[in-house]
């Protein structure tokens, strides 16, 4: 077979795009792989005068090879990704940096490099750094310029050149994950134009993120790498353990946490975690940290810029105000989630086609609005590594320590909370490359770092009364960095609704186990308050409103049978009495995945189940080997036992004798039988559906056929489920701006600020009556 041919089997063969992968089918080809391999490593060690076979060495060689070839490809994926890392954050700094001024030293340099005299602190400004005007509107109008060049650049590539590079991409690797198949998500020209335009999103100020989208970069560094391997390209779930080993490196590369990133596969990313993708998962955080450490990007020892250490301890007093930031957390994300889904669907209507006009507008409100808040104008990374310092730490940056400026302080913190969070809402999604992990921490931060300045006015005013006496003289007894540190957990918490991941990625943030009871309690607070409002994170609200076939996190309809949901009008094919045309007019007629087959008398007794790319393949190959085959009868059905070792593959097989495979058969007929799924999961129609989404996954079909004592009734996919449960559920109100623009806004923000109301009233008189 040539190389021509080959390519456009792979290309007839493969799931095509926006499918579900049917999970069985591939655990019984992978299962085929591996007897046929061993089947083959069955030689004979010894020869006939007692010498081992040089086949027998090779086969144990193979062998070898394939036990250690997936800790090789992990290992690559972790090293590409930390690299990736360390010069992603090295770019973004500098350009971030670039929009304020220049190193007169070295143009090449950040202004933490470019002052790096004073001692590695986060500075205001040193003699080699300059700015670009000693006129503040210079200084504005040189702002705005530079992040609106930047947001045109990032987003007119992003627009011509990958389109699946905006965005952050969790809730589609969700989906991937899960077995929806999207072509080129994953692929290189998608990481590359991501890795070049993400530094530039991140100099032009918008309201984005880098450390979500570094999940989607390493992602598609994993698939690259393990795309040069024939074992990953052959196998859909090996594949899908090196995305969850990459998804997990992602998390630890930008929070510098390891632990955390493997916790955040199993909680967030992955719907089925095995031991063993465990291990490889953590294999690969390792590597990737390891190597951004190597790296050192900072040139402080720290993997991520905001990495603080706190000594001193808290006290019990302020778990009061844990828990107003804990409730902050739960009210911002039930916030960000909403009204995020409302800009979505009013971008979607109105803004589709209007991608670059919209992220260069967004960057030039957002850089002229935030010019003037000394915690808008730097970026959020670099805003929160001030944010969380202790006063005695240097962290008197921007006045933040000074006792006459605390009210001064206190407003431009509020303000920056505000301001960040309408511009996360309307900026999150739009089409460039960014997430919602950090412009909600930094929300969290400003809202924290207020709160604990506020505190510690109350002890300086009152330092000997009430709950103030437990403080020891000598020492302070309030830490506001603190604060800024756990609203910054509680609102990525809130925003996510992940906890446990959040937990210990900040205790390896801190590198401390003092504020692991604090942080536990804010996250706690805030996952009851996302409860109590009913809000999902904001990764699973999106898979929802792009009609994603995802079912993690759904709530199941109860008192509802299969009937209700599964298709009735169906494409069948007969076992006997068809031909190629009668076959390739039904595929050019209709666009289903797959056929049910059933029995040539009329009864529709169900035979088995066949994929429409497993019908193209085998015409197509059998066009080529037999030349005419339109008048051709088609067989599904073996008359013997023949056909029960044939290859379900393509391509399996096919090496030693083609014509075996793709010829007719001695009576004349097109033989499909090695191809049909004799054995396709069935339910009845009267079986509750939860049970079928229970099925759907945990054993991961792409259909489920429904049948009757035998008789073939119909048949239901996880998108007909979706589908039901979103226009059959009960509660579906219209978004604001399907009910009219800014008064269905005004409208959308009553109503929800009066279920807030309504739930926090109904709540209190239930304990009342208690």
């Amino acid at each position: 077979m040539d190389p021509e041919e080959e390519e456009e089997l792979e290309q007839i063969r493969r799931y095509e795009d926006f499918t579900t992968i049917d999970w069985i089918q591939d655990t019984k080809l992978e299962r085929s792989r591996r007897l046929r391999h061993a089947r083959r490593a069955n030689i004979q060690r010894r020869g006939p005068h007692g010498e081992v076979t040089v086949p027998w060495i090779v086969a144990q060689l193979r062998k070898a090879a394939d036990s250690v070839s997936s800790w090789f490809v992990v290992s690559l994926v972790g090293v590409g990704i930390g690299l990736n890392a360390a010069i992603m954050s090295i770019v973004s700094e500098w350009l971030s940096d670039l929009k304020m001024g220049y190193c007169s030293d070295a143009w090449w340099l950040s202004q933490q490099f470019c002052c790096w005299e004073m001692e590695g602190e986060e500075v205001d400004g040193c003699d080699s750094w300059n700015t670009w005007s000693s006129v503040t509107l210079v200084r504005w109008i040189v702002f705005i310029l530079y992040a609106t060049a930047c947001s045109f650049v990032a987003s007119h590539l992003v627009r011509s050149l990958a389109k699946y590079a905006a965005g952050s991409g969790i809730s589609e690797i969700k989906c991937i994950l899960a077995g929806f198949v999207m072509q080129g998500f994953l692929g290189f020209s998608t990481f590359f134009i991501k890795t070049m335009t993400l530094p530039l999103v991140i100099a032009s100020g918008l309201s984005v993120g880098k450390e979500g989208p570094f999940v989607h970069v390493a992602c598609s560094i994993g698939t690259v790498v393990a795309g040069f391997f024939e074992t990953y390209r052959r196998s859909q779930s090996k594949m899908r353990e090196i995305i969850t080993a990459a998804s997990a490196a992602g998390v630890a590369v930008a929070f510098g946490s390891p632990i955390g990133g493997v916790l955040f596969s199993i909680e967030e990313m992955s719907h089925t975690f095995s031991i063993k993708t465990m291990w490889r998962s953590f294999f690969c955080a390792l590597v990737a940290t390891f190597t951004l450490s190597a790296m050192n990007p900072f040139r402080t020892g720290k993997l991520v810029m905001f990495q603080v250490t706190y000594d001193r301890d808290w006290h019990f007093f302020e778990i009061f105000f844990f828990i107003i930031l804990g409730v902050f957390g739960g009210l911002y994300g039930a916030f960000m989630v909403k009204f995020n889904l409302q800009v979505a669907a009013f971008r979607r209507k109105h803004l589709a086609n209007h991608g670059v006009a919209e992220a260069v507008t967004l960057a030039i409100l957002t850089a002229t609005v935030g010019y003037f808040n000394r915690f808008l104008r730097i970026d959020m990374t670099s805003s929160m590594a001030i944010l969380f310092k202790e006063c005695e730490g240097g962290g008197n940056i921007h006045n933040l320590c000074q006792t006459e400026r605390q009210w001064q302080i206190v407003n431009s913190l509020l303000l920056a909370t505000i301001i960040r969070s309408g511009f996360a809402v309307i900026t999150y999604g739009c089409k460039v490359p960014g997430g919602i992990f950090i412009p909600s921490m930094a929300v969290g931060a400003t809202f924290g770092r207020m709160l604990g300045i506020m505190v510690k006015a109350m002890y300086t005013a009152y330092p000997t009364s009430g709950i103030f006496k437990v403080c020891a003289p000598d020492i302070p007894c309030i830490t506001p960095g603190t604060y800024a540190f756990l609203g910054a957990a509680a609102a990525l918490s809130g925003v996510m609704r992940i906890t446990v991941t959040v937990v210990v990625v900040m205790f390896e943030l801190t590198g401390a186990l003092t504020y692991i009871l604090p942080t536990m309690i804010v996250l706690l607070v805030t996952k009851a308050v996302g409860d109590f409002l009913g809000t999902n994170g904001i990764a699973d609200e999106m898979i929802r409103f792009n009609g994603f076939p995802f079912l993690e996190k759904e709530d199941h309809p109860y008192n509802v049978t299969v009937a209700s949901v599964m298709k009735k009008e169906l494409h069948t094919l007969t076992e006997t009495g068809m031909s190629v045309k009668d076959i390739e007019t039904i595929l050019s007629n209709t666009d289903v995945k797959g056929f049910p087959i059933v029995s040539a008398d009329g009864a529709l007794t169900l035979v088995g189940y066949i994929e429409r790319s497993e019908l193209r393949y085998v015409i197509e190959r059998a066009r080529k080997t037999r030349g005419r085959i339109n008048a051709l009868p088609c067989l599904f059905t073996a008359h013997g036992d023949d056909d029960l070792d044939l290859p379900r593959d393509p391509g399996e097989g096919e090496e030693d004798n083609p014509e075996q495979y793709f010829a007719p058969t001695t009576a004349g007929e097109l033989q499909f039988t090695p191809w049909v799924n004799k054995t396709p999961m069935t339910a009845t129609p009267e079986l509750p559906l939860e049970i079928v989404m229970q099925m759907f996954k945990r054993m991961g079909p792409r259909v489920i056929l429904v049948e009757e004592h035998g008789v073939l009734c119909g048949l239901v996919t996880i998108k007909d489920v979706l589908r039901y449960i979103a226009t059959e559920k009960p509660g579906h109100r219209p978004s604001w701006d399907e009910r009219g623009g800014l008064d269905g806004l005004l409208e959308e923000l009553w109503t929800w600020g009066s279920g807030v109301k309504a739930r926090i009233v109904s709540w209190c008189l239930r304990v009342l009556r208690r």
